[in-house]
């Protein structure tokens, strides 16, 4: 598993112009799923997500994690993270989840999500999405399940 995270002062998701996620402060997160995840290490992977410590602290210091901010959690699901770009000029996504798989991981990861943390928003797998975003920082990291 792959996630992507952005500290965001507000950031939302369109699908044919309709707003379908929106959040203000928070975490705008793009998921991205190998074949060998599963639910359990979505479970891991959630709770490294809202414990991670990149808000600010009264010192000005990343001390304070989603959870200690009460902001709000957009997660997106980006297959694309998963792409083997080592070689040549074309990505391949062998090393991607399938999609039918990837996507079950996904909703996973939102009603688990749905289940510990609240405002939690999200796209729409599948879907065509603009993300739009306004960056806090910016603060981007990158969290893995292997190597990561």
């Amino acid at each position: 598993m792959i996630l992507l995270l952005q500290r965001v002062r507000a950031a939302r998701v369109e699908v044919d112009g309709e707003v379908v996620g929106a959040i203000g402060q928070g975490l705008l997160v793009f998921a991205g799923f190998e074949p060998e995840d599963d639910e359990a290490e979505c479970t891991r992977q959630l709770e490294r997500l809202l414990n991670y410590r990149v808000f600010a602290d009264d010192t000005g210091r990343m001390n304070l994690s989603l959870r200690d901010i009460g902001g709000g959690l957009l997660l997106v699901p980006q297959f694309t993270l998963a792409a083997d770009t080592r070689k040549g000029r074309r990505p391949s996504f062998t090393s991607a989840a399938p999609p039918e798989r990837g996507e079950a991981l996904f909703e996973a990861l939102l009603e688990q999500a749905g289940e510990r943390h609240e405002p939690v928003a999200s796209g729409r797998f599948g879907a065509d999405m603009q993300v739009f975003l306004q960056n806090d920082g910016p603060v981007t990291f990158i969290l893995r399940s292997k190597g990561g």
